[in-house]
């Protein structure tokens, strides 16, 4: 349980989606928190400090206790701060919800970024069907649900936040359809309702400046033929 007085530091990218899940759930909470804005390419000794072994965003730092790993991160937010549940309280339902957030980061996150920023066009196939095999798999989970989490948003909504904003983005840059409302009707439907929800609306970063970085990301890669 939260004390009173809490000191809430959140270091981040704004155009991380694992950024984005932190936002997402500190935002559930109405936990207030300072926001550093972090050079990948340069990073600063309160990264290096507080995430030794990984260097990478995000690191959160509750009262000088520093935590890397969204998705642990996002737990550990859920259990020090009671209000608006991110877990199912049922123990099963909450190994679900692990599973399938781990599911998204092991499956589709990885084979979604690989298969648009590659230049091998064999790397690239083999990707872009590995995404839809796991795009697939989560089209069966939600089924006819609002969420992933039932008619709030839950972990694995969370974790899937990659899915409904960033797949749209980047398979636009790279010129592919990972991602469409006709080869996944009822996953498009759910990421609507994910990035039109209030919370998440207003943790979202701006559209434009997401599509500007990668996309002079994925023309630096293309130059690079």
């Amino acid at each position: 349980m939260a004390s009173t007085q809490e000191e809430v530091t959140l270091l981040g990218v704004i155009v991380s989606p694992f950024v984005c899940r932190v936002k997402i759930a500190l935002k559930l909470k109405g936990v207030e928190y300072k926001y550093v804005e972090e050079d990948l390419g340069n990073k600063s000794e309160l990264l290096l400090k507080y995430n030794p072994v990984h260097k990478k965003v995000p690191v959160f730092v509750h009262n000088g206790k520093p935590i890397a790993e969204s998705l642990v991160i996002v737990e550990y937010i859920d259990e020090t701060w009671n209000q608006n549940p991110i877990l199912p309280s049922d123990p099963y339902q909450r190994a679900l919800a692990r599973f399938w957030s781990k599911f998204i980061d092991d499956k589709v996150v990885g084979a979604a970024w690989k298969a648009v920023f590659t230049v091998d066009e064999k790397e690239r196939e083999k990707n872009s069907k590995e995404s839809f095999e796991a795009l697939q798999f989560l089209e069966d989970e939600i089924n006819d649900k609002k969420f992933f989490g039932g008619e709030e948003i839950g972990l694995v909504d969370i974790a899937a936040v990659f899915i409904a904003f960033w797949i749209p983005l980047i398979q636009e840059i790279g010129g592919l359809e990972l991602f469409t409302s006709d080869k996944f009707p009822k996953l498009y439907k759910w990421s609507q309702e994910l990035v039109n929800h209030p919370v998440v609306k207003e943790s979202l970063p701006p559209r434009d400046l997401v599509s500007a970085f990668f996309k002079g990301r994925y023309e630096s890669l293309s130059a690079s033929k």
